[in-house]
């Protein structure tokens, strides 16, 4: 039987996309996927329909590389209401609970600080976590609640930007798999009247930032344009989302040996448990120390001869 062949263009680079509201994180990806006409493309994890910002995407031979942007630290700036708890702990949810408000900034201040360092989260059941292949947010629409593990975060920064009336407003600096819904209702509970989020807008994504975005409608109207080559000029290079790693040049001899999947003793090595390999031509993708003391590929991209 014929080998089916792929559809659409074979791209790689990540995309820096300004996500807009209400809509998901995986029709984003397949709007971007659509627009650029590529074969393989992937999210660096979700954001809620109602969030904005940064969702990075990645197409072709960065599919390989999300999860070091899964992974990563995440910035975010949340609009709050106080006095109201919601099903979702967000404006979309139906309000269960409704107390008078009556926080002043230092009581504020004080229990925004209490949340600071190392936390327990029980995840939402309107969370995109998966109970025997299906999301927590498909059971919660059907009235079912199963039991969800605690799970420890860590929230790096929290600052309070403004509180006016039962409306305040945070920068969060967080880990991975922080639920900044929970992290808002959890802080009105503390302050005794309830709260949940409102807007929510992911500002960064380990280096890289929201100024560096493109939106939506910039893509599309770049698409109606016909601008293919300027699209193509907003994707990322690899190492680029990856310079966090320190890198390994390798010259010819060795990038063959690499690309072979063979270790190779190398003369320095970095302390890091991954790095970059670099060969003449370019970026090869992610290697490590293996158990000998070479170099080893952990993950690489596909050569082109």
């Amino acid at each position: 039987m014929a080998r089916r062949r792929k559809r659409g263009r074979d791209i790689t680079g990540i995309l820096l996309l300004d996500k807009p509201t209400d809509m998901t994180s995986n029709k984003a990806l397949q709007q971007a996927k659509f627009l650029y006409f590529a074969q393989k493309a992937g999210h660096t994890g979700a954001l809620d329909p109602i969030a904005t910002g940064v969702l990075p995407i990645c197409f072709g031979e960065a599919t390989k590389f999300s999860h070091f942007l899964l992974n990563a630290d995440k910035k975010y700036r949340v609009v709050a209401k106080l006095g109201q708890k919601t099903t979702t702990a967000d404006r979309e949810g139906e309000v269960v609970e409704e107390k008078p408000v009556d926080v002043s900034e230092e009581q504020l201040v004080t229990v925004v600080q209490q949340f600071k360092g190392t936390i327990s989260q029980v995840p939402s059941m309107y969370s995109a976590l998966k109970k025997d292949g299906v999301p927590l947010y498909k059971l919660a629409r059907q009235g079912i609640e199963v039991e969800r593990k605690a799970r420890e975060v860590t929230i790096h920064s929290i600052d309070i930007l403004r509180l006016e009336g039962d409306e305040f407003e945070l920068d969060v600096h967080c880990s991975k798999g922080t639920y900044i819904r929970n992290l808002v209702e959890d802080i009105g509970d503390e302050l005794g009247c309830g709260a949940h989020v409102q807007e929510l807008r992911r500002t960064a994504v380990s280096h890289l930032q929201l100024e560096d975005c493109v939106t939506m409608t910039q893509l599309e109207a770049m698409k109606q344009a016909d601008e293919k080559l300027a699209m193509d000029e907003l994707l990322m290079p690899l190492e680029q989302a990856l310079h966090h790693l320190p890198i390994v040049e390798l010259n010819d001899d060795e990038t063959y040996y690499i690309c072979l999947g063979q270790s190779l003793q190398i003369g320095e090595l970095p302390e890091e448990d991954e790095f970059i390999l670099k060969g003449p031509r370019g970026f090869l993708g992610i290697g490590f120390i293996d158990d000998d003391g070479k170099v080893a590929p952990r993950r690489l991209i596909k050569q082109n001869n």
